[in-house]
C-alpha cells in the first residue's frame, strides 16, 4: 500500500495535482505549537474557474454512469480511508488540535459515511402516480443536480467532507470542494484517495484558498448548479445572497447553542460525562456542542458541583499526547473564546470552574458559568469554545421556554426517566435533531443532521441525503392507440 503524503502546494484539479496560477501559498499552523505543518496553495477566481470547467467537462459521463458502479467506486474510496486510517487520524488530529483519538473517531465516522451513500447510490428512485385513466402513465425520476460547490469549515474537516461530497457523488453530480484554509490537509489526503480509488478526473476537484478570493468566486460563479455550505450563520446569509443572484438551490448547516435539558429524574451518573463531553469534544469546536445545561432546581446544586469536579479532571494536551482536550484552532478563536470569558463575569454570570488560557498553546481550560439569564452573550451566541452556560427551570413548561430561548435549532438533548415527557417535549423543541437520555445520535444509522431557525436547512449526511442532492423530474405519458 503506498504511504499516504498530503500534496503540498496543490490543488487538485481535473484529476491532477497542481499549484495555483499565482503561485500562491499559506502555511498551516499546528495549534499547539504554532509551528508551520506545511504549506497549502491559495486558489483564487481563475484556479476556481478551472476547478468548475473540470467539474462540468465531466458531469455528462459521471451522470450516465451506472449508479451501482458509482457506488463501487465510493466503496473503493471507504476502504482505502480504513486502510490508512491512522495517518489520516494523524493528519487531522495535528490540523485542527485534537487528541489522535479524536481524530481516528472521526476516520472511522468518515469511512461509514461514504460507505453507507456507496450502498445507497443505486437505490435513488422515483414514484409512479395514479391517473384518471388507463391511458395514461406518470412517473417521477430524480436527476443530479450538475456541478456542485462545497464550502466545508475547519473544525470536523473530514466528515464534513464525507457528508456532502459522497451523497453529492453518489447521486450522480461532481464536486468543486472548498476546504478551510486554517485546516485543508484532511480533505486533501481524502481527495487523493478518491483519486487512488480510481474516481475520472473531474469527479471530485479541491480548492483550498481565502473565502474573500476562492469563496466568494466559487459561491458565486455562474456555472455552479447547487451550493453546500457549513459554517457560521453570518456567512450563511452570504452565501445565500451570492446564490440568489444566480437562482442556485443552497444547502446551509449553520451555527448552534444546543442545550442538554436535565431533568431531577435523570441518571446523574450517566448524564453527567455525557454532558462535559458534549462541550470538551474538539475543545467545544462543533456546531451542535452542548453549550447550554438547562437543569431542575431540585438538583443544580448536585449537578453543578459534579460538573466542576469532572470538568477539572480533563487533560489538556497536543495532538499526539491523546489526552481529553486539545487547543483551539487558531489565534483568531483563541482570542474570540478569550472575549467571551473576560465578558461572561461582568454580565452577571458566576464562574464555577475554569474561565482562563492556559499553557503554551491556544489552550482554553473547560469553563463552566452558573447563574446564566437567557439575555447573557454566553447564553444566545455561539461561542465555539469548551464554555458550559448553566441555566435553571422550575417545572416542564419553564424547561420548554429556555429550551426554545435561542436563535439556533440544530439539536437539543432531554435527560429524564419519564419518556413520556421526554417525547412530549421532542415534539415541543424547535430543533431539527433531538436526541433522549444520549448526546446526540449514538446508535443510529443514517441520522439526518436536520436543522431549524438560524441553524439553517439542511438533512444533511442522513437517507434524506441524496435527495437532497438530486431534482425532481415529473413525467406524463398519454397511451396512443396503435
Amino acid at each position: 500500500m503506498p504511504a499516504l503524503e498530503v500534496p503540498a502546494a496543490s490543488l487538485l484539479v481535473d484529476g491532477e495535482w497542481t499549484p495555483a496560477r499565482n503561485k500562491g501559498e499559506l502555511a498551516v499552523v499546528d495549534p499547539a505549537t504554532h509551528e508551520p505543518i506545511q504549506s497549502v496553495a491559495l486558489a483564487e477566481a481563475q484556479d476556481v474557474d478551472d476547478a468548475v470547467a473540470a467539474a462540468r467537462r465531466a458531469f455528462p459521463a459521471w451522470a450516465a454512469t451506472n449508479p451501482s458502479e458509482r457506488g463501487a467506486l465510493l466503496h473503493r474510496w471507504a476502504e482505502l480511508i480504513m486502510a490508512h486510517v491512522e495517518d489520516l487520524a494523524a493528519i487531522e488530529a495535528r490540523d485542527v488540535g485534537k487528541p489522535l483519538s479524536g481524530g481516528r473517531m472521526n476516520m472511522y465516522i468518515t469511512h461509514g459515511i461514504i460507505d453507507y451513500f456507496a450502498g445507497a447510490a443505486d437505490k435513488l428512485t422515483g414514484v409512479t402516480l395514479p391517473t384518471r385513466t388507463p391511458d395514461y402513465l406518470g412517473y417521477t425520476m430524480p436527476e443530479p443536480y450538475g456541478v456542485c460547490a462545497v464550502v466545508i469549515p475547519w473544525n470536523v474537516p473530514a466528515v464534513l467532507t464525507a457528508a456532502n461530497v459522497a451523497p453529492a457523488l453518489a447521486a450522480g453530480n461532481t464536486v468543486v470542494l472548498k476546504p478551510s484554509e486554517i485546516a485543508p490537509l484532511a480533505p486533501f489526503a481524502l481527495a487523493e484517495l478518491a483519486r487512488r480509488a480510481g474516481f475520472p478526473p473531474g469527479i471530485l476537484n479541491v480548492v483550498a484558498g481565502l473565502g474573500p478570493d476562492a469563496g466568494a468566486a466559487l459561491s458565486g460563479h455562474r456555472d455552479i448548479d447547487h451550493i453546500s455550505f457549513v459554517g457560521s450563520t453570518v456567512t450563511g446569509r452570504a452565501i445565500m445572497t451570492a446564490a440568489a443572484r444566480n437562482l442556485v438551490p443552497v444547502k446551509l448547516e449553520l451555527g448552534g447553542k444546543s442545550p442538554n435539558v436535565l431533568f431531577a429524574d435523570a441518571d446523574l451518573d450517566v448524564a453527567i460525562p455525557a454532558i462535559v463531553g458534549s462541550i470538551t469534544e474538539n475543545a467545544g469546536q462543533n456546531c451542535y456542542a452542548g453549550s447550554r445545561l438547562v437543569v431542575e432546581d431540585t438538583v443544580h446544586d448536585e449537578v453543578v458541583e459534579r460538573l466542576a469536579a469532572a470538568m477539572a479532571q480533563i487533560r489538556m494536551g497536543a495532538w499526539d499526547a491523546d489526552l481529553d482536550m486539545g487547543p483551539l484552532v487558531s489565534a483568531q478563536q483563541f482570542d474570540r473564546v478569550r472575549g467571551y470569558l473576560e465578558q461572561a463575569p461582568a454580565s452577571g454570570a458566576r464562574l464555577v470552574t475554569g474561565g482562563a488560557a492556559t499553557g503554551d498553546g491556544w489552550y482554553v481550560q473547560p469553563t463552566v458559568y452558573d447563574q446564566v439569564h437567557g439575555c447573557m452573550p454566553i447564553a444566545r451566541e455561539e461561542i465555539f469554545g469548551p464554555v458550559l452556560a448553566v441555566q435553571t427551570f422550575s417545572g416542564t413548561p419553564q424547561a420548554v421556554e429556555i429550551m426554545n430561548d435561542t436563535d439556533f435549532g440544530l439539536l437539543a438533548c432531554i435527560w429524564t426517566n419519564d419518556i413520556s415527557r421526554a417525547l412530549r417535549l421532542a415534539k415541543t423543541v424547535r430543533s431539527g435533531q433531538v436526541a433522549i437520555n444520549q448526546f446526540h445520535d449514538a446508535g443510529v444509522i443514517g441520522f439526518p443532521f436536520n436543522m431549524q431557525k438560524d441553524s439553517g436547512f439542511s438533512r444533511g449526511g442522513g437517507y434524506g441525503a441524496l435527495r437532497e442532492y438530486t431534482q425532481e423530474k415529473a413525467i406524463a405519458v398519454r397511451l396512443l392507440e396503435r
